[in-house]
């Protein structure tokens, strides 16, 4: 199966189940910037209950291209963001073993999201054994190639999991809560399960 799909922040376990099932994965590079969506946006599962993370960006209701969403860095928006991960994630099992690469890309300095997203999905690919091939779309194409199943903005903040008919979330060991909760950002599995995430993937997809 070959994957068409946005960019995003940290993504969703939904996100990955469906990287997991493919044979090649296409990133958007040339869409426009949709706001209120997971591109700049990812929730962690924190003693609190679920936690939203948020990359600020000038001009968000510009409709600029992903590729020249600029990031705000006079908010301390990294700072904040490592804190919540070192809150909701510090006594999980395998945080030291992984922590220290994404704090490392987390504070490398990003000009736009679209760079910072494609450097944090090749690393969570990376860790999860993920041997897939980043692709890049050279131009924005409303309807893909017949061998290309387009995802571009199905996992979304306002679409339940349910909706999903393809997702089907594995349960496992989470840091907070007595009931599971599904479809946290990556790293709330690869923090929980590290080496077993992938085949928390695996058994979380129905194609």
């Amino acid at each position: 199966m070959n994957v068409l799909i946005e960019s995003q922040y940290l993504p969703s376990v939904a996100y990955f189940t469906l990287l997991a099932h493919s044979n090649q994965i296409w990133i958007e590079a040339h869409e426009s910037f949709e706001k209120q969506t997971y591109r700049n946006r990812c929730e962690i599962l924190g003693a609190n209950n679920i936690q939203r993370l948020t990359v600020p960006l000038h001009s968000a209701n510009s409709g600029l291209p992903i590729q020249k969403m600029r990031i705000d860095h006079r908010q301390k928006w990294v700072n904040n963001h490592w804190r919540s991960i070192q809150s909701a994630y510090g006594k999980a099992p395998f945080f030291d073993y992984y922590s220290d690469y994404i704090h490392q890309e987390l504070f490398k300095p990003s000009e736009t999201i679209f760079e910072l997203n494609s450097r944090l999905l090749t690393l969570c690919l990376k860790m999860l054994g993920l041997q897939n091939k980043l692709n890049f779309t050279e131009k924005y194409d409303l309807t893909p190639a017949k061998d290309i199943f387009d995802y571009r903005s199905v996992i979304h903040p306002k679409k339940e999991t349910e909706q999903l008919a393809w997702f089907r979330p594995e349960t496992y060991y989470q840091v907070f809560g007595k009931d599971f909760v599904p479809n946290m950002s990556i790293l709330d599995l690869l923090f929980c399960m590290g080496p077993d995430s992938l085949v928390v993937l695996k058994k979380s997809g129905v194609f």
